[in-house]
Order: structure tokens, then C-alpha cells, then sequence
């Protein structure tokens, strides 16, 4: 009997932790809570379990998926907000007598959200281990990509047809609308527009940085482990 006990409590020790009961997982619900997930995972597959990629079912995977698409449209779109305020109007009409320091430190604000999410994109690369992490997070990376690469091209088309439709005629025709503001308006677009296509260069720029670096980090760091498991097992057999 005791030895009966003892071999029924070492199984239950080795048992696999996961579960099946699909009726108990709840999708992730925002960037934050993904990550968490995928730190769940990571715990599973570094204790040695190897788990199937499709115990991470299609339901699951789609979930990671619109994560990042949502997580990826949100900055898009909080930049696509801010950045004309700080380029075409704070900075030429109120702040232009900062100096650079203070230049550079508000210019930085409209990125913040993109470089806060992107900073916690690459901090998940460690996580990249077993086969539902890797599925989990190049979900997660896929859906995030797309939707800052779309935000960046159509960034860039519409700054470009502004700055193209922007004649002399057709500002005045919209200036003209404000009354008394009209020339005020008139001669300060045209200040500003010189600035249109770096700025929206500028920022289409990074958005496509900010959807390539954490997919970029996560293979160089893939990468980097794989080589040293290569040359640990050389050692080894040597």
C-alpha cells in the first residue's frame, strides 16, 4: 500500500499542468493581458513539457491576432491624432522659441504610447521557446505589423494628397470661410506646409520601424539561443 501511494504521488508530480476544459480559458482581452498569457505558456514549456502548437487552438490564435491588430491601430491612430498638433501648430506658433531640449522632449510625446507598447512587444522576446509561445507571439507580432504598416502607408497618401491639393486657390477658397481669420489662416498654412511630407515621412518611418523591431529582436534572439545550444552540444560531444 505504501508503495502503491508513493507511485500514485509521483505521477501526480509529473502529471502535465495544462488544461483542456475550453470552457475555462478566457481570450486576452488587451496587449497587457496577451502578455501575460504568453508568460503562462512560458512557464509550461521551460519546465521541458512539450506541447503540441495546436493546444493553442485557431480560436486562440485569432484572439492574439486581433490583440495586435487592435494594439497596433491604437497608436497608429494616437499618433496620426497628436503629431499635427505638436508639427503644424504648437511648434511653429507657440513653442517656437524653446530651445532644443525642450524641442526634442515635446516632440517625443506623440510617440510615447508607440515606443511604451513596442518597448513591451520586445520585452515578450525572451518568452520565444516552445511551439504555442512562438505561435502566440507571432500571432500577436503578425496582426500588430499589419496594422502599423497600413496606418503608415495611408499616413503618408494623405498627407501626400494634402500637400498636393494645397494650391493657392483652393487654400484661399477654405480660408476664406473663417472671415476676418481668413488671411491669418491663408499665409500660416503655407508656413506650415513645407513641413507636411517630412513630417508624415517622419512618422511612417517609425510606425514601420515600431512593426518590424520586436520581430526583428525576437528572430536575432531566436537566433542567438539556438547558436549557443549548437555550440553547447559540440562541446559536449567533443
Amino acid at each position: 500500500m505504501a508503495r502503491e501511494r508513493e507511485e500514485q504521488g509521483r505521477n501526480t508530480t509529473n502529471a502535465q499542468i495544462i488544461t483542456t476544459d475550453t470552457g475555462r480559458i478566457y481570450g486576452p482581452k488587451n496587449l497587457l493581458s496577451a502578455i501575460s498569457e504568453i508568460q503562462q505558456f512560458y512557464v509550461i514549456e521551460s519546465k521541458g513539457q512539450n506541447i503540441p502548437a495546436e493546444f493553442l487552438t485557431l480560436e486562440r490564435t485569432l484572439d492574439f491576432f486581433k490583440i495586435g491588430i487592435k494594439s497596433g491601430f491604437h497608436e497608429g491612430l494616437t499618433l496620426t491624432l497628436l503629431f499635427p498638433v505638436f508639427h503644424f501648430y504648437l511648434f511653429p506658433f507657440v513653442f517656437h522659441q524653446c530651445d532644443l531640449f525642450s524641442r526634442l522632449l515635446f516632440s517625443s510625446i506623440p510617440y510615447l504610447v508607440l515606443a511604451i507598447n513596442t518597448a513591451m512587444c520586445c520585452y515578450i522576446c525572451r518568452y520565444f521557446v516552445g511551439n504555442i509561445t512562438r505561435k502566440a507571439i507571432n500571432s500577436l507580432f503578425t496582426g500588430r505589423a499589419l496594422a502599423l504598416l497600413l496606418k503608415a502607408f495611408l499616413l503618408y497618401v494623405l498627407y501626400l494628397l494634402i500637400f498636393r491639393l494645397s494650391t493657392p486657390t483652393n487654400i484661399w477658397q477654405l480660408a476664406s470661410q473663417f472671415g476676418s481669420m481668413a488671411g491669418k489662416i491663408y499665409y500660416g498654412y503655407f508656413e506650415v506646409k513645407p513641413h507636411l511630407l517630412p513630417v508624415a515621412t517622419k512618422s511612417a518611418l517609425i510606425m514601420t520601424i515600431a512593426a518590424i523591431f520586436p520581430y526583428g529582436s525576437v528572430f536575432l534572439l531566436d537566433g542567438w539561443l539556438r547558436y549557443k545550444i549548437r555550440r553547447n552540444a559540440r562541446i559536449i560531444s567533443a
